[in-house]
């Protein structure tokens, strides 16, 4: 069969499975109460008693039944905190089946592209199944970037509120108000969750689970100490906003001169594996003498020169990601 048609056969199955996907999450529903002491209640008291609640008779959808056979599973918990760190709109049932849709899609997409070989449609599976992982991963990095650099800005809007008269509660319905994503609406579900009876340092703990900034640390523990011995919140925030913006300044400046060797590790991790795989696709032949248990022999007949060579590859590629790894990054 030619190639361009595996390809494009590939391609239909992929599609086919991730619309089923997206068709399978879209078909669900849930009550309207639930769903909005959902959004922006996350202690689990009140979270408890929001499920007892039924809305004109309408009772839970297949997620939230999967939802609660799960909940007593040991990965309910750290997977829950992964999306809610992400902000994504998908509940653990919801999550899960997307994994298996993604390992599913990416599995046969490696069959079909590499001549029908099953270690290629297993070696996809395998990474489909971090795909949904490492989206996530990506979108709360993102989520978190974007927080930290408008913390600055949501600080002295928050001080300008405390200082023309404002209560703490008042200051961040100000800023749900005015500032725009992530922070508008983090502060949104704190005013709501102490609207809904919790207390403002279990709202502010919540929120800081779900954005764990180490500049909102110091905001949230600014807050908590005035709370408790008094004190002029309003000097103490200004103060943390001039250090957030100079540690922001400072980070852009770091990411700018390390930029080349950001790439650099992709190019060192990436383009290898991208060129051996094209050139399989190309000339399996060719490329299957690396891994074929034959001669010359390092071990015979245990271990092909082939097999030590993709090894000692593999091996300096990783010894090279990790050490520019360990030279980019730097702690501010």
């Amino acid at each position: 069969m030619p190639p361009i048609i595996l390809i494009v056969l590939g391609g239909i199955a992929v599609l086919i499975v991730f619309g089923a996907g997206i068709a399978l999450v879209a078909g669900g529903n849930r009550g309207n109460v639930d769903e909005r002491l959902e959004q922006f209640v996350t202690s689990s008291d009140v979270v408890d008693i929001a499920e007892e609640i039924e809305v004109g008779g309408r009772g839970e959808d297949l997620a939230d039944k999967m939802d609660s056979a799960l909940s007593g599973r040991g990965f309910f918990a750290p997977t829950k905190e992964r999306i809610s760190k992400a902000d994504v709109k998908l509940r653990v049932s919801e999550y899960i089946v997307f994994i298996f849709l993604s390992a599913i899609g990416v599995g046969l997409a490696g069959y079909f592209l590499m001549h029908q070989e099953l270690w290629a449609a297993i070696l996809g599976a395998v990474i489909g199944l971090q795909i949904p992982r490492i989206y996530l991963s990506m979108a709360a990095s993102r989520r978190m970037n974007a927080f930290d650099n408008q913390l600055s800005d949501t600080l002295n809007l928050w001080v300008n509120a405390l200082r023309s008269g404002y209560s703490v509660l008042q200051g961040m319905e100000a800023i749900a108000t005015e500032l725009p994503p992530p922070v508008s609406r983090e502060f949104e579900r704190v005013v709501q969750e102490v609207r809904l009876g919790l207390s403002m340092e279990e709202a502010l703990n919540n929120m800081y689970n779900r954005v764990p900034s180490e500049d909102l640390d110091l905001v949230i523990t600014a807050v908590n100490i005035q709370r408790e011995v008094g004190g002029n919140l309003a000097e103490i925030l200004d103060t943390i906003s001039y250090t957030i913006r100079e540690r922001v300044r400072i980070k852009g400046e770091i990411r700018t001169l390390t930029a080349q060797g950001r790439i650099s590790g992709w190019v060192v991790g990436l383009l290898p594996l991208a060129l051996a795989g094209f050139l399989y696709m190309i000339n399996p032949e060719y490329m299957g003498q690396l891994w074929a248990k034959d001669k010359p022999w390092v071990l015979e007949p245990y271990l092909p020169c082939g097999w030590l060579v993709i090894g000692i590859a593999l091996f300096m590629m990783l010894m090279g990601v990790i050490a520019i790894s360990k030279i980019v990054n730097i702690e501010v």
